[in-house]
């Protein structure tokens, strides 16, 4: 039966039983001789049987609700690419009777994001999709979620420990990595280097403090003998005086500063400021297509982006709960993304209708 679709009635047919004593062995239910129960198991074996859980989940009438809780893109733009990917993943499933339900925080606020939690486990979760932003306060959910048995997925933040269903996002070590070489590369000479994570609090963002591992490792790793100076600062908005004078200190402290490497998606603040400072010789490399940066990367002042793939973050995590849920279908604990460098040159490529999957 090469090529063929194997249906419960094929296995009955060729094990000479009801379609009803197939369904029970395939679920492990009611009594069924052993004898019988070989002989079918022998077949479905044969005849390399899948169950159709697609045209299963299309006529059944259970419903599943996935919880998606995420920062809310009114305070970050970045955010509002993962819900699209989000909606995206909701719009395809709508037919097998999954809807997802939005949970939206401040990402600033510990507090808010334990509302938006309190929130959706009072509306009792088949799965949860989430970025989990706070590191101390996510770990209690998990925790609660795994008792409850609720299959959970992470993406933007990488947490081993707490044994999601599935993590959903890049080599973080790995990006910080490429960002150094593409520095290195443009910055042959040593020189200053500044690492700059803009609006973030780093206990709480792994993933952060594993990108700037992964940085400084690789220029460890050239072992030079006059090595590269790499200083970190940590910028916040909400005082911008304060954010200028940071930079004003940075430039006249470290003359040959050559490069900034910005752990986030706001490359466009420091692109700003250049800017209005009418700088252009010093590199910024960066996270993400929001439509700033796009702007800057146009203009030549942000030299290279690394897409994070947000709405491929938001789509893949919802897919993976659906797999597990409606599918049964096995699911990897990592799913990584690819580490796109985006250029001038090459970023209309980029930002053609739709997103990659």
């Amino acid at each position: 039966m090469k090529n063929k679709i194997v249906r419960i009635k094929d296995i009955a047919e060729r094990a000479n039983v009801s379609t009803g004593t197939v369904d029970r062995v395939l679920h492990n239910r009611g009594r069924v001789a052993e004898d019988v129960k070989d002989r079918v198991l022998k077949i479905i074996q044969e005849l390399n049987y899948e169950p159709n859980y697609e045209a299963r989940a299309l006529g059944s009438k259970k419903e599943y609700r996935i919880a998606a809780i995420i920062p809310d893109y009114n305070y970050d733009v970045y955010w509002f690419d993962p819900k699209k990917g989000i909606d995206k993943a909701a719009e395809e499933l709508a037919q097998y009777n999954v809807q997802v339900d939005f949970y939206f925080f401040n990402i600033e606020s510990e507090q808010s994001f334990l509302k938006a939690v309190e929130n959706a486990n009072a509306n009792d979760p088949d799965g949860i999709i989430l970025a989990p932003m706070f590191a101390k306060a996510t770990q209690s959910c998990f925790s609660q979620w795994r008792k409850l048995k609720i299959p959970f997925v992470i993406f933007n933040t990488e947490m081993e420990s707490n044994k999601p269903l599935c993590y959903i996002g890049q080599d973080y070590h790995q990006s910080g990595v490429l960002a150094a070489k593409m520095i290195h590369f443009t910055n042959p000479d040593p020189c200053h280097i500044l690492i700059a994570h803009i609006d973030e609090d780093l206990e709480n963002s792994m993933h952060l403090v594993s990108k700037e591992k992964g940085f400084m490792s690789y220029f460890d790793n050239l072992q030079l003998e006059q090595p590269y100076v790499i200083k970190r600062v940590e910028l916040h908005r909400r005082d911008y005086l304060a954010f200028v004078r940071q930079l004003n200190n940075a430039l006249a402290s470290y003359p040959d500063l050559r490069a900034i490497y910005v752990s986030n998606s706001k490359a466009y603040e420091i692109a700003a400021y250049f800017e209005q400072q009418g700088i252009s010789d010093i590199k910024i490399i960066g996270y993400d297509l929001v439509p700033k940066n796009i702007s800057y990367i146009r203009n030549g002042l942000i030299s290279f982006v690394i897409n994070q793939h947000p709405r491929g973050q938001g789509y893949r995590g919802v897919l993976q709960l659906a797999n597990h849920l409606v599918f049964k279908k096995a699911v990897k604990p990592r799913r990584i993304l690819p580490l796109d460098l985006i250029t001038r040159e090459n970023l209309d490529y980029y930002l053609e209708p739709g997103f990659q999957k």
